[in-house]
């Protein structure tokens, strides 16, 4: 399949003509880290309320920043994944504001000089068309604590368990035109970070989330004025957002107002954004080098051996399942979408039809998944299962009609394919005489359908089905279809 590169716009039509959206997005991840960026203090889930603090994180007076080696390691790994520059000099500044969950009163960050400059990203749209969207950066970070409002109606809880966690926060270009890009680009992000493992990708706890840059102009125009959306956790909300904000620019716009630059919040109850406070610019956080961490200096041969230790990558490893395997762009894409998925497609495959094993995995086994809210990795049924049943069918044993029964039964735990068969006595009927007996007896019974069926021969499809109802979907159907071919003249 031979995939169009384009960008396009999705026009938005409005009172007075068309608007286009300008998208640029600011992903935050979470490190893969068992420790904080400049503390050794745990990083992890569900621990309780400022469990996980250390001195450092709390900004106790004397405490000084160590900078935690795996997380640069893992920043440098997601650089190399996003096809950017790696800086084998950079440093860390401070970003000065004030917020309870902030303890230190600044966030360490990289301002001028990151950690990872330019590269850029190829995203597939919905159509299977795809799009390039261009990275500026990547930098180091620390997170915030976490501030709780809704304990007590007096006071302000500050849980500091986040407070130092290691962030990678990656900064697109402008280059997207509508939420659903928008959402296929984190989609993307998202699946790289995850093949890499320097993130789990884990939305609902908030290990990745986007800030969203909206922006409306006519087409062709001068960039537009943009609002930021801050901390966005889902697909659909990112689309939802866009698509309100978009619609709240364009209706002010219309009605001879101005776009001032802000910050909102987006309201997934109302499905829609609302101010949270003017943007800031640069030169409000006073960013200034942190005079408590040297420049970073990364040696070439390291950064050479993260890159030769890069696992396939998901654009590569769709192609390679294409050819390899001989598998369309969708069910490569499907597969290749988790390195789960990727790697029990694999091992299934191996000594099998391919196309077949892609087939159960992705509309059989991915499917029944869904619906029961697991993924491949909860599976009752295993790759090696998987590969059991397509060699019952390419050896003859079962039809693909009888396979669905037996899918059935190894789903709700009934055993491997080949016991399941024995058990329920599903094996084929491939004995002609049995098959022919069958159909001697429905063609006796239904004299006026021979003979439709010698005027047109695709009437034969109404016998097959017979054959099938009375064996029980048992009947080899290339043999029924040979013998009724012989016994119709056909």
């Amino acid at each position: 399949m031979v995939v169009e590169m384009t960008q396009t716009s999705k026009l938005i039509e409005g009172r007075t003509g068309s608007w286009e959206i300008v998208l640029g997005l600011e992903i935050h991840a979470q490190v893969a880290s068992h420790a904080k960026l400049f503390s050794g203090a745990a990083v992890g889930f569900g621990a309780g309320p400022n469990e996980q603090v250390s001195l450092v994180d709390a900004a106790m007076p004397g405490m000084l920043p160590v900078i935690n080696r795996h997380c640069v390691e893992q920043a440098v790994r997601a650089g190399l994944g996003l096809n950017a520059k790696i800086n084998l000099w950079s440093r860390f500044d401070r970003k000065n504001y004030f917020y309870p969950d902030l303890p230190q009163g600044y966030q360490i960050s990289q301002f001028k000089d990151p950690i990872v400059g330019e590269g850029e990203v190829e995203v597939e749209r919905d159509d299977g068309t795809t799009f390039i969207v261009g990275v500026e950066r990547l930098h180091l970070e620390q997170d915030a604590g976490k501030s709780i409002h809704d304990l007590d109606p007096n006071w302000t809880y500050v849980d500091l368990n986040r407070a130092g966690t290691a962030l990678m926060e990656i900064v697109s270009k402008p280059d997207m035109r509508s939420s659903d890009e928008a959402a296929s680009y984190v989609k993307k992000i998202r699946t790289i970070l995850r093949y890499l493992g320097a993130c789990d990708g884990d939305m609902e706890k908030g290990n990745l989330r986007a800030d969203v840059n909206v922006s409306v102009r006519r087409p062709g125009a001068e960039l537009g004025t943009r609002c930021e959306i801050k901390n966005v956790n889902s697909y659909r909300y990112i689309q939802q957002a866009i698509e309100y904000e978009a619609r709240r620019q364009i209706e002010i716009i219309e009605d001879g107002g101005a776009i001032h630059q802000e910050t909102r919040l987006f309201d997934p109850g109302k499905l829609e954004t609302r101010s949270m406070r003017s943007k800031e610019e640069a030169h409000d956080y006073r960013y200034f080098p942190d005079p408590d961490l040297l420049p970073l200096e990364l040696d070439p041969a390291w950064v050479k051996a993260i890159q030769d230790s890069l696992p396939e990558l998901p654009d590569p490893k769709r192609k390679r399942f294409q050819s390899q395997y001989g598998l369309s762009h969708y069910d490569a894409g499907v597969l290749v979408a988790d390195q789960a998925r990727a790697a029990f497609f694999e091992i299934a495959a191996e000594g099998r039809d391919a196309k077949l094993v892609a087939n159960w995995t992705v509309n059989n086994l991915l499917g029944r998944l869904a619906e029961n809210g697991g993924d491949i990795e909860t599976s009752p049924i295993p790759p090696q299962d998987i590969a059991g049943l397509v060699k019952l069918i390419e050896d003859g044993v079962i039809s693909s009609k009888i396979a669905k029964e037996v899918f059935d039964h190894m789903w709700a735990g009934e055993g491997t394919p080949a016991q399941v068969v024995e058990k329920f006595g599903l094996v084929q009927i491939t004995d002609t005489g049995a098959i022919e007996a069958a159909i001697d007896k429905i063609m006796a019974a239904n004299p006026d359908k021979v003979e439709a069926a010698k005027d047109k021969p695709q009437a034969i499809g109404w016998f097959v089905g017979q054959v099938m109802r009375d064996t029980g979907g048992k009947a080899n159907p290339a043999a029924v279809n040979e013998i009724l071919k012989t016994k119709l003249g056909l």
